[in-house]
């Protein structure tokens, strides 16, 4: 058997878990580490360059916990933390997130057309892990399910990710992004 190098993977596994060490998954009781480790595997599907591998299992670190850009280029590289800042929302000064949901929205949207197939695969597995998530709940508790984020609006949702269908541009051939498109179809309609 072929001995596989999982340096890089096994590293930002562990940085990713730690990151997000005794955090729920929002409304669900289980652990937060295991969404990154979900949007690695996706990732996975769509390319076996170790760094975006990484960079999908550090996709929320800079976003959601105290470490920083620069803290994952040291223990990464700079391509690993530009991939993970480019699938990191901007935080908007003098507003909350919710009241600042739309704005941040429309500018990663705005920001992900625009990127690189590199970096649109981690935000792809990002999403599809998120979509996955929603697709499952929404059928087990439908419309409940938008009290759980920030904007509770279920047309607001379906907004965003049908422009973030439209967004993936070159991701149309993998199996990710249909799987992504079918799930917002069957969630929000066509």
């Amino acid at each position: 058997m072929k001995k596989l190098d999982t340096d890089l993977f096994d590293r930002a596994a562990i940085f990713a878990i730690k990151a997000h060490s005794g955090v729920e998954r929002r409304g669900k009781g289980t652990p937060y580490a295991l969404h990154v480790m979900e949007a690695a595997a996706i990732a996975e599907t769509m390319t076996k360059d170790p760094e975006i591998i990484a960079a999908a299992l550090l996709h929320d670190v800079i976003e959601d916990t105290d470490y920083t850009y620069e803290d994952i280029k040291a223990e990464f590289g700079q391509r690993v933390a530009d991939l993970v800042l480019s699938e990191s929302d901007e935080e908007v000064s003098g507003k909350s997130d919710a009241d600042s949901w739309k704005e941040r929205k429309i500018a990663g949207i705005k920001r992900l057309e625009k990127l690189p197939r590199d970096a649109q695969i981690v935000t792809m597995a990002d999403k599809l892990s998120n979509m996955r998530a929603i697709a499952r709940d929404y059928s087990a508790i439908g419309d409940k399910l938008w009290k759980r984020f920030h904007v509770s609006e279920k047309s607001e949702h379906a907004w965003r990710y049908k422009a973030l269908a439209d967004a993936f541009t070159g991701l149309e051939d993998t199996e990710a992004y249909k799987e992504f498109r079918r799930l917002v179809e069957e969630v929000f309609g066509k």
